[in-house]
């Protein structure tokens, strides 16, 4: 295929509407002569003559007047194109791909999914429910949502909630037959259920404080899992003890079903952040989302 550039087929097209080489000029806002140029370049790329010329004006060649009405027609569309993107500048549009922890994240979105798309019924969303640490360029997510020490270095991170508190949680069940562990080392003679990153593949760490410092325990583990609610749903069951944040086991505190353990040795953590590079913020449909999201967080007591 000849390269034949946009900028040459504009020209051939104000030459063939103008019927004049100095007026085509004018309108383009380039001088006659690379007008000429073009023109000549373009018969010459392709062997064809397309216009024919003396003192008082410039006519088409039938090859002309053929390649006129389809290159029209195909301007036409691209302008057309063009001009569709004013909806994607102008007001929230198109899909916003989002990458939200499983548990976690849906609780946030139970929410803000349903009045975002009230409120921007232009805008879909798809969303992918990832534990790991997720890469948005590589991916192509316009945003995630994630814990603050998870967010990478770089990003621009809004904050959704407060700071989270976590336990380490127990069936009735499990205690009536092992007992409750009095201090954290005490966990490595207790069941526990772990938590594996789908990424790194590492187990994630109980961490705990004592006297201002903070330390972890390797506890002894018969089952590893990449599922938080599946982790809940194991400790229900009184298979073994559980680290967890409050907001994702809240019910099961209230009700009685979970049972706290150890609790002046586990720390708060960094709460969920809305996370995206710099650059894609000026998107009306993340900035949007962006915005919906801070009011919502603000408007909680």
């Amino acid at each position: 295929m000849k390269n034949t550039s946009l900028d040459a087929i504009r020209i051939f097209l104000a030459v063939a509407e103008m019927k004049s080489f100095t007026a085509a000029a004018i309108r383009i806002g380039v001088t006659p002569a690379a007008v000429s140029k073009a023109v000549k370049l373009l018969e010459a790329q392709h062997g064809v003559i397309l216009l024919t010329r003396n003192t008082r004006r410039v006519t088409l060649t039938e090859t002309g007047s053929a390649l006129y009405a389809d290159l029209l027609a195909a301007t036409c569309q691209i302008d057309d194109a063009f001009s569709s993107l004013a909806r994607f500048r102008d007001r929230p549009a198109g899909t916003l791909r989002l990458t939200v922890p499983r548990a976690l994240g849906a609780l946030v979105l139970k929410t803000l999914a349903p009045q975002f798309r009230r409120a921007h019924p232009d805008v879909a969303l798809d969303i992918s429910l990832d534990d790991g640490e997720v890469d948005l360029l590589e991916r192509g997510y316009d945003a995630g949502i994630r814990l603050g020490q998870s967010v990478a270095q770089g990003m621009v991170a809004v904050r959704l909630t407060p700071e989270l508190r976590w336990s380490v949680v127990g069936a009735p069940a499990y205690f009536a037959d092992a007992g409750r562990p009095r201090i954290p080392e005490d966990l490595v003679r207790h069941a526990t259920i772990r938590y594996r990153f789908h990424t790194s593949t590492m187990l994630a760490r109980w961490q705990f404080t004592r006297d201002g410092g903070a330390f972890h325990v390797e506890t002894g583990h018969t089952l590893v899992v990449n599922d938080t609610g599946l982790i809940a749903d194991f400790a229900r069951s009184g298979m073994g003890l559980a680290y967890l944040p409050d907001i994702e086991i809240s019910h099961d505190l209230a009700n009685g079903q979970l049972e706290r353990v150890l609790a002046p040795f586990v720390p708060n953590t960094s709460g969920l952040y809305l996370y995206f590079a710099a650059k894609a913020q000026g998107q009306p449909k993340l900035r949007a989302f962006i915005d919906m999201a801070t009011a919502l967080r603000d408007a909680v007591p």
